[in-house]
């Protein structure tokens, strides 16, 4: 089962490692989308949430403290899914239904985060250190 888990990590952590270049290769534009949602010094925040999604998904992949990897990614996607994608603000059908669906996913993704957040308190296996935190 230890393999299984690995597997799942590497799988799960990827997806934070490839949005994080995103975030730090593409500054700019992204910080202009958060910006047309009201996110202060969004090029800042664009930049410490890359930093903050690769680390949480390194530790997670690693098994690095992967119990503090997992509460970075759960913060960071719960803060994107209220911040990013309020659905419920929208009055156009078609982008309502795209921000819920973002908004969600965010949300889904966060509940994986949690589940990856106790497991690491477990005994698990293929980890270069034991949890920090729980």
């Amino acid at each position: 089962m230890d393999i299984i888990f690995l597997i799942g990590r590497i799988l799960f952590g990827a997806l934070f490692l490839g949005s994080a270049m995103g975030h730090l290769t593409q500054t700019a534009a992204m910080a202009g989308y958060a910006a047309s949602r009201g996110v202060p010094m969004a090029a800042l925040a664009t930049r410490a949430t890359g930093v903050q999604i690769a680390v949480g998904g390194a530790m997670v992949i690693l098994g690095v403290w992967g119990d503090l990897g997992a509460i970075l990614l759960v913060a960071f996607l719960v803060a994107t899914a209220f911040l990013m994608h309020p659905f419920w603000k929208e009055s156009e059908a078609a982008t309502k239904q795209m921000e819920m669906i973002q908004f969600n996913k965010d949300i889904a993704l966060a509940g994986g985060a949690l589940a990856f957040l106790w497991a690491f308190s477990q005994d698990v296996g293929l980890t270069l250190t034991g949890p920090l935190l729980f």
